[in-house]
């Protein structure tokens, strides 16, 4: 798959007020009904607390400014709150419109007192957020620590063919980058598909909360997200199913013998409808760290992607890509698509 990408810089950096003291990064973005441009950014303050900010887009399309306006979310729920050192809050949201429910859901990182779990909220004018809570998983799924956690627009068929609702989520390890080295490719942190059958929640939205099936999409490989793969963008409809920018995570080791994580972005392209099935993978990174902004940060030499924002106003196949920079500020990169795929998908076996 043919693609380019062009940096735009920074669009967004910590304003000075004590909510952004750690940093303001890896944003959702949406669409309103009217066509409004949100963005939706992990806003940390001191002791890694976390906000899900609100801002809206303004002045020319083409270098759009984002002016803040409030939050989505904020620590509140028991989920959401521990005493614990290490932080806690709200954090790396996603958030897709779903036309099946009429209705915009964002998946975040809920980071309370058991670690980091997918927490679900739900709205109607992407403004006022309410939380449905926490996703739990069918006896035999992963479930512990999750995170990476972001919503197919449309329904799908699960692996055992039910008309479903799908989520990436990324089971979590919480190993350090030796122990994970150490371990097989296959056993790493991979991205997976969760699966919430349809029927019930289309009933009752409270049973999006619970998933029935879970597949592996993207293991580690060799040539490149050796460390782990995660979610990046919400993935959007493309003639050759659902395309989605996703990172993964190289360690690169320095001379003194110890490890620096690098992350970068690639591309990823599911079937249609039964999304477990991977069309297309980068056989290379399309963003890697290179400006000072993402070289530079709280955590070092990182392109993080969250949001997509699709822009046929400019071109078919035309999307600009905001992402976490470094850990500490948010970047924009517009990427263009070749009209068609060339090949069913790329060998990435180990």
């Amino acid at each position: 798959m043919t693609s380019y990408a062009v940096r735009a810089g920074i669009i967004l950096e910590p304003n000075g007020e004590p909510a952004e003291a750690e940093g303001v990064l890896n944003p959702a973005c949406t669409r309103t009904r009217e066509g409004e441009l949100l963005l939706y950014p992990r806003c940390v303050a001191k002791g890694n607390v976390s906000r899900i900010g609100i801002l809206q887009a303004h002045g020319s399309p083409e270098a759009p400014a984002f002016m803040r306006i409030g939050y989505a979310l904020e620590p509140q729920a028991p989920y959401e709150l521990r005493s614990e050192p290490g932080g806690y809050g709200c954090e790396d949201p996603r958030v897709t419109f779903i036309k099946d429910l009429d209705t915009y859901v964002m998946a975040y990182v809920a980071h309370g007192p058991n670690g980091p779990r997918i927490g679900i909220a739900v709205s109607h004018d992407a403004y006022a957020w309410e939380r449905l809570g926490v996703v739990s998983f069918a006896p035999g799924l992963p479930n512990g620590l999750d995170k990476d956690a972001a919503f197919f627009p449309d329904l799908v068929l699960s692996p055992s063919g039910v008309l479903s609702f799908a989520l990436y989520h990324r089971p979590t390890l919480f190993i350090s980058t030796e122990g994970l080295l150490a371990m097989p490719l296959p056993d790493r942190e991979s991205t997976r598909i969760a699966y919430i059958h349809a029927d019930p929640v289309l009933l009752d939205r409270m049973k999006l909360l619970e998933v029935s099936e879970s597949a592996c999409v993207l293991e580690p490989v060799t040539q490149w997200g050796q460390l782990k793969t995660g979610a990046g963008t919400p993935p959007v409809r493309i003639d050759e199913g659902w395309l989605s920018v996703y990172h993964a995570v190289d360690a690169i080791a320095d001379e003194d013998g110890r490890f620096r994580v690098k992350y970068q972005a690639g591309l990823v392209v599911h079937d249609l409808m039964s999304p477990h099935i991977v069309r297309y993978r980068s056989p290379e990174p399309i963003l890697s760290p290179e400006t000072f902004a993402e070289l530079h940060g709280v955590v070092n030499n990182v392109v993080f992607p969250t949001a997509i924002d699709v822009r046929a106003d400019i071109a078919a196949r035309t999307y600009d890509i905001y992402y976490g920079m470094a850990d500490s500020r948010i970047g924009l990169v517009r990427m263009g698509i070749a009209a068609s795929m060339t090949a069913e998908g790329t060998d990435l076996a180990a």
